[in-house]
């Protein structure tokens, strides 16, 4: 099982990422701090540094062409370089004003430059590239974005309705036609493809970080409770409570913590608890138990949930001597070595999901209490079991009668020491 502290600290999975010259060129003029805003805004950007490499790349041509002839569309292509250049840097009148801006001149100079070339020239293509609108006014601005889809259209028609068949300039001119429609149509396949690029780079993003984020999450459930229980809580059962007939409870608690770690600096008192606890976590994996909490230095485990109820207590027998033996295993806190007091025992109980802000699986009823006072009762490096604990696993462990013993909340009570497993 992935474990949530390794989700956190693990690298995040590589994704597409541009160049850095490139990202700080995307952010230009852009002082919004809204996620969304900050990604239409860049994709407005994107837009208007296509623009500046269409104009560039039509006045190249139009210039080596004819440049006295075709002057006229220069003049244009140099203003919509200028334009483009310029326009990101408004981005802070308003987290849409420069998209309007930059699709009203665009939309406006190619009705121009149609009227001039004629739509022999097939310039008019460009306005097929209105869908693209969507990536810079975003779904939450759908109207906004029909408003400008349906401008498109008409200027789109009133083009191929009313727009000259040769233009104005060099009507008689076909090789040159030709030539700007060659090159139109290669910019929109072009556009196109950066546009479906873009698209499937933000998509496996989004995929990437929903991975991410619901592997955190189910981590960060099956910390606080069983598998079992986890289940039920997602597929929507808003009150968990369970009753449990026989359930075996064993309470883990150092010796002389408190005094030992009194003097000690903090990260390294709680290095050792990380550390132990960190053990007993994977202990308690490895043998079918379901950690409950830690109080303090004090471990709190169960098992039995489901399944046989001797099955469980075996489990947790087992449980307990291992951690006996990782607590000898472990190193002191600061100069004193640490004995481990453990206390089972088992019996019915009431098991639950409380809380809302920070919800938790809790476990209540005889089995907490008495398997608690088996572990106050008890002594270091000894494993304190009831009665009733013995009686369900006499066939799994050897023990070590300890005779009537005076518990307090309970009175006079047989109980035995678990020393090994047979």
């Amino acid at each position: 099982m992935m474990r949530l502290r390794d989700l956190v600290r693990r690298e995040r999975k590589r994704e597409f990422a541009v160049p850095a010259w490139l990202d700080r060129l995307l952010s230009v003029g852009i002082v919004a701090t809204d996620p969304q805003i900050v990604r239409r805004q860049r994709c407005v950007n994107a837009g208007a540094y296509a623009a500046v490499l269409s104009g560039s790349s039509y006045a190249a041509i139009t210039s080596l062409y004819d440049w006295r002839a075709l002057l006229p569309l220069n003049a244009y292509n140099a203003l919509l370089v200028v334009v483009a250049l310029v326009l990101p840097f408004w981005h802070r009148l308003g987290e849409n004003f420069v998209a309007i801006a930059l699709i009203a001149f665009i939309s406006l100079g190619q009705l121009y430059t149609i009227w001039m070339l004629g739509v022999t020239a097939d310039l008019q293509v460009f306005f097929l590239l209105a869908g693209a609108m969507l990536f810079l006014f975003g779904v939450q601005n759908w109207k906004l974005f029909v408003g400008f889809f349906l401008y498109s259209a008409v200027l789109l028609l009133l083009a191929l309705n009313y727009g000259p068949i040769d233009g104005l300039l060099l009507p008689t001119d076909g090789r040159l036609r030709d030539l700007i429609s060659s090159h139109t149509m290669l910019s929109v396949q072009i556009i196109y493809a950066g546009i479906i690029f873009y698209a499937l780079t933000l998509l496996h993003r989004a995929e990437v970080e929903l991975e991410q984020q619901h592997e955190r999450s189910e981590a960060l459930i099956a910390t606080v409770m069983p598998d079992a229980i986890a289940a039920r809580l997602k597929n929507g059962e808003e009150r968990i409570a369970d009753r449990i007939e026989t359930l075996s409870v064993v309470f883990a608690d150092l010796v002389g913590f408190t005094p030992a770690a009194h003097d000690l600096p903090p990260e390294e008192v709680v290095g050792f608890l990380d550390s132990l606890v960190r053990a007993f976590d994977t202990l308690a994996e490895q043998h079918g138990v379901e950690k409950i909490k830690t109080v303090g230095d004090c471990y709190m485990a169960a098992a039995g949930f489901d399944g046989p109820a001797q099955d469980g207590a075996v489990a947790i027998g087992r449980f307990a001597l291992a951690m006996l033996q990782a607590n000898d295993a472990h190193a002191p806190l600061g100069a004193a070595k640490l004995a481990l007091r453990v206390g089972i025992h088992c019996g019915p109980a009431t098991a639950g999901v409380i809380g809302d802000t920070r919800f938790s699986y809790d476990v209540w009823g005889a089995a907490v209490n008495v398997a608690s006072r088996m572990e106050s009762h008890g002594r270091p490096d000894r494993i304190h079991v009831s009665a009733a604990f013995h009686a369900l696993t006499r066939d799994a462990f050897q023990y070590e009668e300890r005779g009537v013993t005076e518990i307090r909340g309970i009175g006079p009570t047989q109980t035995y020491f678990l020393v090994a497993a047979k």
